[in-house]
């Protein structure tokens, strides 16, 4: 049986944000995927349901949100609008099972149904398991931010990935 056939992906709603907020707060605590280190309230995600942010959640049949994955705004200059950033988060019990992988194709879907032709984001160099993932989408690696930003007082380095969504490229 394929474990991830109860897996539902849907449009998150505001009701969500207290899940959604648990699970980033386990990526912060985690030290392995951001350089945030202030935990977030369900208030502080409710400001990323506006228009420069798409947000997918992963589901069980039961209904419980276990990954969720988001786009956000890449700069404010005009030309830039077709370009976002993104994120996934897996709750910590789910991960390694594929579900950021189904998180992330229907995120690339989503931006792709809202015009936009390139996703970028960062990602720490040691993390394996999220260049594995994002090589497996078509994400590919453009370089190497050096001493990119400090956690908890240690310079990381950063990959910059980029994955341009070629059916809004004319």
């Amino acid at each position: 049986m394929n474990p991830h056939t109860s897996l539902k992906t849907r449009d998150a709603t505001v009701e969500d944000a207290v899940a959604i907020a648990a699970i980033y707060n386990q990526g912060i605590a985690a030290r392995t995927a951001t350089f945030e280190t202030r935990e977030r309230s369900a208030v502080d995600i409710l400001q990323w349901f506006d228009s420069r942010h798409l947000i997918v959640v992963v589901c069980t049949a039961e209904g419980r949100v276990i990954a969720f994955a988001s786009t956000s705004s890449y700069r404010t200059r005009a030309c830039y609008d077709g370009v976002a950033d993104f994120s996934v988060y897996v709750a910590p019990e789910q991960r390694g099972q594929g579900i950021g992988q189904i998180a992330m194709e229907a995120l690339i879907k989503a931006a792709e149904g809202a015009g936009f032709w390139k996703l970028v984001s960062r990602v720490f160099v040691e993390n394996q398991a999220s260049r594995a993932l994002l090589q497996r989408l078509g994400f590919r690696e453009v370089g190497v931010y050096e001493k990119h930003a400090r956690l908890d007082g240690k310079w990381r380095d950063v990959i910059i990935v980029e994955r341009l969504i070629s059916a809004n490229i004319t």
